[in-house]
């Protein structure tokens, strides 16, 4: 299903109307989403708070948001971005307001609940309203600076929060940040035009056909659970583990945080140009994954070794790396019948958002059975084994991946060289399947 395109406007009317102030939404996303990396030690300090607390806490956001993909997807196809965004963005703003006044773990877990529940749309949102704004030919590279806007808004949530924190409480943060989702919405009201009249919905049988899709599931049996550890521990606990392991100050802190961000920017970025020239090379973006999860992994298990001197190295490296699993979602797209795709990012969603919940969860679970030391400091061995944990769950999906390709390719490497003799222009591979197997695959909906 292709969006309806909206009258052309000029570039310059495009990105003011329509790309700015949904991607301001998707950038405030992004930076609830990771703020309480930073924030740490002030809950701690407001409300007495175990690790499994802290870990449910901000999970919490995770698993709403990903409990409202499949509806809001339903609603973005049947009322529009702009009407949608609008009330989310008005729910969103009521949860920040709930969590500056929160006085205990209840209160403040619902209140990040409804945060994620009114922020679950904003990326899905500025997707729709941008396909509906510009020509097909440009939605790559207008994606890609909607990606980098949301790496900018989790850098917001390091440095320049913390010194936030010089002038206000984290209260007075939340409270600031509520009063921008209401500004957000503003300016989609005020700025943003009409949009064209939705497509009706597909039927719910759409919906599951993506999950037994052999592609999809290909895909997500590598990529997934990477996914959701670099969203999941990016979001909290690396903050913690430089503090408690490596000693450094919360200053020394937040200014990692802020460099890891900065990476997921540069990351995302080279890694559509290590992509798009590895794909003239007749290399597939699935390899490309596969290499560089393999690095990310790698990391992990560094981190488990918690060698001191190497932590901040290896903190930015974690979020660099990890910007490989964003490969994801073209990966999908491109490996399935154009009429599933809109679809499909919307499962993938609900599958990494659950994903960031349990992993973000289960870490503090982890960390709980070691006692605090005077400094309400978790011992290296606590972060040894929580890290240890997650290396070792993505190892069978790597190991499947490459077994899958030695038995597809065979020991002699003839099908990739069939796949390279297919290759024979850089037109070929911009319109070719990612997956061989499902060239030329057209066809209705299921």
């Amino acid at each position: 299903m292709h969006a309806a395109v909206a009258p052309a406007r000029s570039g310059v009317a495009v990105f003011c109307l329509v790309f700015l102030p949904f991607a301001l939404g998707h950038y405030l996303s992004c930076l609830l989403r990771g703020v309480n990396a930073v924030l740490t030690a002030e809950l701690l300090g407001a409300i007495a708070l175990t690790p499994a607390q802290l870990g449910l806490l901000t999970s919490a956001f995770f698993l709403a948001f990903a409990l409202v993909q499949l509806p809001i997807g339903m609603a973005l196809d049947r009322y529009g971005p702009r009407a949608v965004q609008l009330w989310l963005l008005a729910l969103a703003a009521l949860g920040v307001w709930l969590f500056s006044r929160g006085q205990s773990f209840a209160e403040l877990m619902w209140a990040r609940a409804l945060m994620g529940a009114g922020l679950g749309g904003c990326f899905m949102a500025a997707v729709k309203a941008i396909s509906c704004a510009i020509a097909p030919s440009r939605l790559p590279s207008v994606h890609g600076y909607l990606i980098a806007v949301g790496g900018l808004g989790a850098a917001t949530a390091t440095m320049p929060v913390k010194l936030a924190l010089h002038y206000t409480d984290w209260r007075g943060v939340f409270l600031g940040l509520a009063l921008a989702a209401l500004a957000i919405a503003l300016l989609i009201r005020l700025l943003s035009p009409a949009m064209p009249a939705p497509a009706a919905a597909k039927s719910r049988v759409s919906v599951w056909s993506v999950y037994r899709d052999p592609g999809f599931r290909r895909t997500i049996a590598l990529i997934l659970l990477p996914h959701t550890v670099f969203f999941g521990v990016q979001g909290l606990w690396i903050g913690r583990w430089l503090a408690d392991v490596g000693g450094l100050s919360d200053d020394n802190v937040a200014y990692l945080l802020y460099l890891g961000m900065a990476a997921v920017i540069f990351g995302a970025i080279g890694m559509g140009m290590l992509t798009e020239w590895a794909g003239r090379r007749a290399i597939e973006p699935m390899q490309v994954a596969g290499a560089g999860i393999v690095l990310f992994v790698g990391v992990q298990v560094a981190m488990a070794c918690n060698v001191v001197p190497s932590l901040p190295l290896l903190s930015v490296l974690f979020t660099l790396l990890g910007t490989v699993t964003g490969l994801e979602y073209a990966i999908v797209a491109q490996s399935m019948p154009a009429s599933l795709t809109g679809r499909a990012a919307t499962c993938l969603n609900l599958l990494i958002f659950t994903g960031a919940f349990l992993v973000q969860a289960g870490f503090g679970l982890i960390l709980g059975c070691w006692p605090l030391n005077s400094q309400q400091q978790y011992p290296p061995q606590a972060y040894q084994a929580a890290f240890g944990v997650l290396a070792a769950l993505q190892l069978p999906g790597l190991a499947m991946f490459f077994i899958d390709r030695y038995r597809r390719a065979g020991p002699s490497g003839k099908m990739a060289a069939c796949t390279a003799a297919m290759i024979n222009s850089k037109e070929d591979y911009e319109t070719r399947s990612l997956w061989t197997s499902r060239q030329g695959k057209t066809g209705p909906d299921r």
